[in-house]
């Protein structure tokens, strides 16, 4: 058609735009005092396009990145808490030789392991079983350390036992059907209930595992006796010797050393277990320590001279 204007090629209007606004065009980008743009490109497409300053202005259009997404995640069901899930085998555990009898048929060891309903998770300073409360069952330790105590009626708190993995707990309930002291955790544990009436019915039944429930209890007295000679005869040294060698044997039979231990109870604890004040506690401690008997960081003891050790509490009277 006559008058119309022949299509100019991009670079041409470019420049003539840039004259016109006293703006020039560099690399396909046009500068100027509104600042640099992009030279956009007029006429047919069969025109040679202008050059972009980036790739991802190609054709005047910009495309965003795309990134894969992961698949969602699908929840999953954690396991129901039954009986049958969390119950142990007396059979299979490493410690039975020290809360079990020893010798027993295949079938009678089966049957003991019908006993244990259920393992139950103690946290650190949580309690078993409280001073009046109603007495059920019988608890053997898997793992860590507990206490026993009993409360005066001024409200005094002492010690009465210190119980470790493979030691039964809870037989002071059997005498009338309550319980007359705490049993707390001194670290985190895990003990197996043993309902005392299954026992009781399988006893009759199984003469070892009933002779091995006589052991207990008798073992329980010896204990007794023990503590009442180390409370009614015996000076702090003797007390605190006799105590460390008794812990370091009890932990050695558990495959521990014989000559290092860590003590999970506080000297105040032990204090009120052999009839001392926590003062002569430390102050025997360092003694036998300056002594070169024992080595003492905080709470980790080294025996290292055992024999003196014996000898404090095996010293001749006077």
């Amino acid at each position: 058609m006559a008058g119309a204007a022949e299509p100019d090629d991009a670079a041409t209007a470019c420049s003539r735009l840039g004259a016109a606004d006293s703006e020039r065009v560099v690399d396909g980008m046009v500068v100027g005092r509104s600042g640099p743009r992009l030279c956009r490109q007029r006429g047919p497409s069969s025109l040679t396009p202008v050059k972009p300053a980036h790739p991802s202005l190609a054709n005047n259009s910009f495309k965003p990145p795309t990134y894969r997404q992961r698949p969602p995640r699908l929840p999953v069901r954690p396991q129901p808490m039954t009986p049958e899930t969390i119950k142990v085998a007396c059979s299979n555990c490493n410690l039975r030789e020290l809360c079990m009898p020893i010798g027993l048929q295949p079938a009678d060891l089966q049957r003991i392991d019908e006993i244990v309903a259920t393992r139950r998770k103690v946290k650190r300073r949580e309690t078993l079983f409280h001073n009046g409360e109603r007495f059920t069952s019988l608890y053997a330790i898997r793992t860590g350390v507990f206490k026993t105590r009993v409360t005066s009626e001024d409200g005094r708190d002492q010690v009465t036992g210190f119980q470790m993995a493979g030691e039964i707990i809870g037989l002071d309930g059997i005498v009338n059907d309550h319980h007359t002291c705490d049993a707390v955790a001194l670290e985190d544990a895990e003990v197996c209930v043993m309902p005392f009436d299954r026992i009781e019915e399988l006893s009759r039944e199984v003469t070892a595992l009933q002779r091995h429930v006589h052991q207990i209890m008798s073992r329980e007295i010896v204990r007794e006796h023990g503590v009442m000679l180390l409370l009614g005869s015996m000076r702090a040294e003797e007390r605190l010797a006799a105590f460390l060698l008794n812990l370091v044997q009890r932990l050695h039979a558990r495959g521990f050393s014989q000559s290092e231990l860590v003590l999970r109870m506080t000297r105040e604890e032990i204090g009120s277990y052999l009839g001392l004040k926590l003062e002569t506690v430390s102050r025997t401690l360092s003694k036998f320590v300056e002594d070169g008997i024992v080595a003492v960081q905080q709470r980790h003891v080294r025996i290292v001279d055992a024999d003196k050790l014996r000898r404090l509490v095996n010293a001749p009277a006077c």
